[in-house]
């Protein structure tokens, strides 16, 4: 058989299935993360995938996020479209200590400018503990960010899992 492997955008995907192979089904969860970013609002954090404390969150990004800080490092992977990435080493952090998950900072961090990253799909990004960053896409983009279960973290497992 010949088979053909197709990268899904926000603009073109195809729903995915559940294929059980020789296992028991309840050992997986699928989910589309072009469905969830397709219905989901701008900078909205959706746990697509769990493990103990780690999330997978799909981010659907649409113009400037706002800042954020988190007291552990975060991974963004761009799966469709175009970011740039603004991160400021912030002079004094500003999530708690043990803090799970990122946080919301209000108005402009104080800190050094880190620099800027333009990420495309495909791309990975470090967000380091303790600093502050935003994105920016000028066209819908669809971020999966690799992170630990925080406030801020939607859980729509019904409707994901369900639907």
């Amino acid at each position: 058989m010949d088979y053909t492997t197709k990268f899904g955008s926000l603009s073109s995907y195809e729903k995915g299935r559940i294929d059980v192979i020789d296992d028991d089904a309840k050992h997986y969860a699928f989910s589309n993360i072009f469905e969830v970013a397709e219905h989901a609002k701008p900078w909205e954090k959706i746990a697509v995938g769990k493990n103990m404390q780690y999330v997978l969150e799909v981010i659907r990004a649409e113009g400037t996020s706002p800042w954020r800080t988190c007291a552990h490092d975060e991974f963004p992977l761009v799966m469709d479209g175009q970011l740039v990435l603004e991160l400021v080493k912030l002079d004094v952090p500003l999530a708690p200590e043990g803090k799970n998950g990122s946080i919301a900072i209000s108005g402009e961090p104080a800190g050094k400018r880190m620099g800027r990253i333009t990420l495309r799909r495909g791309h990975q990004a470090l967000l380091p503990a303790n600093s502050a960053y935003r994105f920016h896409a000028e066209t819908t983009s669809v971020i999966l960010l690799q992170t630990i279960l925080g406030d801020d973290t939607v859980q729509k497992w019904a409707e994901i899992c369900l639907s």
